[in-house]
């Protein structure tokens, strides 16, 4: 994904394999990713070790964010109404 820098996947990618480990990690959002024109944000903290799933809190633009995974293959195709990213 060329939103993340190998630093950020690295922290991420730990993040995720201390949780799979079954340890009760609660780390602070990693990266925060957003839609300029559309009022969406996603503040991620952990990636599966797949490299797409990620974890944290989500709010796709509506106000109601919520504790949850996204692919980060679907979000590079997120356009708000005026086609940003």
């Amino acid at each position: 994904m060329t939103f993340l820098t190998d630093e950020q996947r690295s922290q991420m990618l730990a993040n995720g394999a201390a949780r799979a480990r079954g340890d009760t990690p609660d780390p602070l959002p990693v990266v925060k990713l957003y839609t300029l024109d559309a009022g969406a944000v996603w503040l991620l903290t952990e990636l599966d070790a797949d490299g797409d799933t990620a974890f944290g809190l989500c709010d796709a633009g509506t106000g109601s964010p919520e504790l949850g995974q996204v692919s980060l293959s679907a979000l590079e195709g997120v356009r708000g109404p005026r086609g940003m990213r």
